[in-house]
């Protein structure tokens, strides 16, 4: 079941269900707070028209069918370049040709329609053709065919940073954009910065972090989007390399950057490398907790006896 939000929704805050998550919206004038959710609302809908791969009229899927270049939407062009981007930084660890392998897992619809669906049993999955093989040339992009793309690793990250800045943009405030684990902010920060309450799920370590104005945190999680039957439970990072879940070396790791994009992409490279994350995370502000429930920090991430400044508007992270 998918963590529940349940921090008070205040007169600068908008909340509601999304893509099998939470979206949160708090902003810093509460009397711009209605406007500035219609924002995120057409936002998200219109990356969900662009690249969801569980809508059969989503502009990716008919760029998918094609198998020769075919000249897409701004939108898309700029979802596409954003996983490519991760694929190329990480080296390869966040794929975006692993969409065949989500479906084989049986990821092949929304998330909230998998909770108590019987999966087949466990089959050889396809290999992920590599990035490598998808070509974006401005906005002709190339997909071969056989070849399913899935964003999911990096559009959810990149909705948040682009409607963070959208609101402040036409606005003029501070906002702070939260779906699920990807969260954004733009514009000026409430005084002593964001108070964000980083926990996956009820029972799991908590500690309470500030973020500054414009900073970003993305938290990755192997527990929290599960499915399968008894002995075979999957969850939805998937290693290009085999084609299955990566391992569960960590049960959630936490990334603050200076862009959601970012943090997303090392908080995924970091569970599909295991127990070589701390190298690649090197002075990123990370957090890992394993299935153990114990917690590594890297980068200066703060103690949870660390003091914070208080403000009424907290998100819960995870």
């Amino acid at each position: 079941m998918p963590l529940v939000e349940t921090l008070p929704v205040g007169a600068d805050t908008a909340q509601w269900d999304v893509w099998g998550t939470t979206a949160r919206v708090v902003v810093t004038s509460p009397d711009k707070c209605d406007e500035a959710a219609a924002i995120v609302r057409a936002g998200l809908a219109a990356v969900d028209q662009a690249c969801s791969r569980f809508r059969a009229d989503c502009e990716l899927r008919a760029a998918c069918r094609s198998g020769r270049p075919v000249t897409v939407s701004p939108l898309l062009a700029e979802l596409v370049e954003a996983a490519l981007t991760a694929a190329r930084e990480t080296g390869g660890d966040v794929d975006p040709t692993v969409g065949a392998a989500m479906c084989g897992l049986g990821y092949d619809r929304d998330f909230a329609e998998l909770t108590g669906r019987p999966v087949a049993p466990a089959v050889r999955v396809f290999d992920s053709p590599g990035w490598r093989s998808v070509r974006l040339r401005d906005r002709e992009l190339t997909v071969p065919d056989g070849v399913l793309l899935d964003l999911g690793a990096t559009a959810k990250a990149v909705a948040a940073d682009r409607a963070a800045a959208r609101v402040f943009a036409e606005l003029d405030v501070g906002v702070l954009v939260a779906l699920g684990g990807d969260l954004a902010t733009a514009g000026p920060a409430p005084e002593g910065g964001w108070r964000v309450l980083v926990q996956d799920r009820p029972g799991d370590p908590s500690c309470t972090v500030r973020l500054p104005a414009g900073a970003a945190l993305a938290t990755s999680s192997t527990a929290s989007r599960t499915w399968g039957r008894p002995g075979e439970l999957l969850h939805h990072i998937v290693d290009p390399r085999t084609g299955r879940p990566a391992a569960p070396v960590w049960r959630t790791v936490s990334v603050a950057a200076h862009s959601c994009l970012r943090a997303n992409t090392l908080s995924t490279a970091a569970m599909v490398r295991g127990e070589r994350a701390p190298a690649l995370l090197g002075r990123a502000p990370s957090r890992l907790v394993t299935p153990s429930l114990d917690v590594l920090r890297l980068g200066g991430w703060p103690s949870p006896v660390a003091p914070f400044a208080r403000h009424s508007s907290q998100v819960r992270h995870g």
